[in-house]
């Protein structure tokens, strides 16, 4: 128990909840959502939600039953009330920061931009900061600056909210007197030609896949050690605190990291500790033969041992292989990749101020 993570949880509730009803096609908010998820993260030990509950009075009984203090906000008009309830919140969670040491991760349930001074500070008091909010009502401002941040629509057990529209344009078809297809077909179709508002398309695999080369170089350049599967994902969450492997049709992590180790993006290998394998770019297989490309291509273009210059070299190397990206192999732009040959030894590499370019020539 004393490895695991003890989480202070406060909730903007009116943020919260009117932000599912408003985005989400009037679905009430749940919050076993939330609770699954920070399960998963770590052991609970404060929880409170911060409302004029006279407003909520149907959610209380589901957040009583699952053991959240309710902190009532005294009733005021409009932003005045709303402004209570944020300075309380804030007030009692630097308060917490102080007196719990043992308070390891602090999870600010609310999309309110106003909240991000207070996550600053946090992160300023070495604690570990969580967002979570409603995709439509969340600040651009809020997500950036935690550690990680969960959407609550893609939280696992979130109700998928009916499309909206669907029902109004159902009674417009049925006034017709011409009914071409029986009501159970009409029915299904958005479920299969259409995505609920609120579901995201699968993300692109190919653009997560760079992104892990990248973050697999970068840390490998570090000289900081080996590059474990849990080290990398916190300096995915770290780029993107929305990141979650689910976005691409993945189940877990490591999931992922076996599909790209497949892929020869990445190899992995056994770790320091059970089930937190070593991630690293291939050696050899990918690279060695997109060095061989780029050398045949010069060779190609420089016949005669002309040197060929670094501008368009690129587009000529698509031309003979369509999916090559540097990028994939790890390295962050076509210029790098290009000195990581030279160095190598598989071509020379310089840079002429005659022709304000740099120059390529093959060896031999």
């Amino acid at each position: 128990m004393d490895q695991e993570d003890r989480i202070a949880l406060f909730l903007d509730y009116e943020n919260l909840a009117l932000g599912a009803r408003d985005h989400r096609g009037g679905a009430a908010f749940d919050f076993r959502p939330i609770a699954d998820a920070l399960a998963e993260r770590g052991r609970v030990v404060v929880r409170r939600a911060y409302a004029d509950w006279s407003y909520f009075d149907e959610d209380r009984r589901m957040l009583t039953r699952s053991h959240v203090e309710l902190i009532e906000i005294p009733q005021r008009m409009g932003a005045s009330r709303k402004n209570a309830a944020d300075i309380k919140m804030a007030v009692d969670a630097i308060e917490l920061a102080f007196e719990r040491d043992y308070i390891s991760t602090f999870v600010i349930c609310s999309g309110d931009s106003d909240f991000t001074p207070l996550v600053h500070k946090l992160r300023e008091l070495n604690k570990r900061v969580i967002g979570v909010g409603v995709e439509g009502s969340t600040s651009g401002l809020l997500p950036p600056a935690c550690d990680e941040f969960l959407y609550y629509d893609r939280l696992e057990g979130v109700d998928i909210p009916p499309a909206r529209g669907r029902r109004a344009r159902s009674a417009t078809r049925q006034t017709g007197a011409e009914q071409r297809a029986p009501e159970p077909e009409r029915e299904q179709e958005p479920e299969v030609d259409r995505r609920p508002a609120g579901e995201e398309p699968g993300r692109d695999v190919d653009a997560l896949a760079v992104l892990v080369a990248q973050s697999v170089a970068g840390l490998q350049g570090s000289a900081n050690g080996e590059v474990t599967a849990s080290r990398l994902k916190r300096t995915l969450l770290r780029k993107d605190p929305t990141f979650s492997e689910s976005d691409y049709g993945f189940r877990t992590f490591g999931e992922l990291l076996r599909h790209l180790a497949e892929r020869n993006v990445i190899e992995l290998a056994e770790g320091p500790a059970k089930g937190d394998p070593e991630v690293s770019l291939p050696e050899h297989g990918d690279r060695e033969v997109a060095f061989g490309l780029l050398r045949g291509v010069v060779a190609d273009l420089g016949s005669g041992g002309n040197p060929v210059a670094l501008s368009g070299l690129k587009n000529q190397v698509r031309r003979a292989r369509p999916d090559f990206s540097e990028k994939k192999l790890g390295y962050r732009s076509f210029l790098q990749f290009c000195k990581a040959a030279a160095t190598a030894g598989v071509l020379d590499l310089r840079w002429s101020p005659e022709a304000d370019d740099y120059l390529l020539t093959t060896n031999g």
